[in-house]
């Protein structure tokens, strides 16, 4: 009996396990095994979508759903998926008959009929959401700090938006919760932990590049306003690092083991000595109770490690360099 081909021996890229070759799911991790090929699949399937070749998105699609288990949750929104584009499939025989019944008015039917990629950047709850959550720092803080809070709160969002549109990944614009922040939806569809981490990143660095702008306008201008836009957004910025689960820190924290862990430990630590800022001390107390996961990664990733000390670190310095202390007081 010849010895098993060392090319049907798989291993798990997040636990290392043995997968057997036909698994589409490891046994220890849960990790899907074909992430990489579900990523570059939905990124083909969406920039079809952008051509309006919904035949070819379709099969895109399609062949994702042959790399996913039936029950997983990302099967089932492919299967959704797949649904509304064969509602959108073109029908020459139909295509804008019936904007014939509107006569004159029929051109305009159409124009607007083809502007559903505009309308569905600048969707509805999107706008209302943000001068809703706008309206409330308005009120609290006065029409100038709480449109800037709102502005600054909104490029966060929009960092996590582009990167996840710039890797051909479905999203949908932000959407604000007053009083308590905003979110940006989007669909994994088997993306790695790394890319997942990367994207929860790249949010706070983006909020990190608006805190920067605020601080230069107020050395520029001695407007205090900038100042306080600088300090709220960097503080706010380095609380959502905190590895919890809601928050873009315990996305981050997913694939850094233990050895990582007690380096951003220490980042941590050394920040809050030499900011004097205890919103360091929160993070780092997230990550003491990281270390006791479970679920902690074998495989070091020193990017997203490196990445997460230096967001962090450049937050800092823009606290470090402004007046005040914590999130900072502000007068209507």
């Amino acid at each position: 009996m010849s010895p098993p081909s060392v090319d049907l021996i798989r291993k798990c890229k997040r636990c290392s396990s043995p997968i057997p070759p036909e698994a589409l799911v490891c046994v220890q991790c849960h990790a899907l095994v074909h992430a990489e090929e579900l990523e570059r699949l939905a990124a083909l399937a969406n920039e079809c979508e952008e051509q309006n070749d919904f035949k070819r998105a379709e099969e895109n699609w399609l062949k994702a759903l042959e790399r996913l288990p039936l029950d997983s949750t990302q099967a089932a929104w492919i299967r959704s998926k797949v649904k509304t584009l064969t509602l959108d499939l073109p029908h020459p025989e139909s295509k804008h008959e019936w904007a014939k019944k509107l006569g004159p008015l029929a051109p305009l039917a159409v124009a607007l009929s083809k502007a559903k990629v505009l309308l569905s950047v600048f969707k509805l709850k999107f706008l209302l959401s943000l001068f809703a959550f706008m309206w409330v720092y308005w009120t609290l803080f006065g029409a100038k700090f709480g449109i800037g809070f709102a502005i600054l709160i909104l490029i966060h969002e929009m960092g996590h938006f582009i990167d996840i549109k710039r890797r051909g990944l479905p999203a949908e614009m932000p959407v604000f919760l007053p009083g308590l922040g905003a979110y940006v939806r989007w669909h994994a569809l088997g993306v790695s932990n790394e890319t997942r981490a990367a994207v929860s990143l790249t949010g706070p660095l983006a909020g990190w590049l608006s805190a920067a702008v605020c601080a230069l306008l107020f050395w520029k201008t001695g407007n205090t306003l900038w100042a306080a836009l600088a300090r709220a957004g960097a503080w706010l910025n380095v609380l959502n690092l905190i590895p919890v689960w809601l928050l873009d820190g315990g996305q981050a924290m997913l694939v850094l083991n233990k050895a990582e862990r007690l380096v951003l430990l220490t980042a941590c630590l050394v920040l809050w000595l030499l900011v004097g800022e205890s919103v360091f001390f929160l993070v780092a107390l997230g990550v003491v109770w990281s270390l006791f996961a479970k679920d902690m990664p074998s495989q070091p990733n020193r990017a997203i490690t490196a990445y997460f000390v230096i967001v962090l670190s450049a937050l800092g310095f823009v606290l470090w360099i402004m007046p005040g202390q914590g999130f900072g007081s502000f007068q209507k």
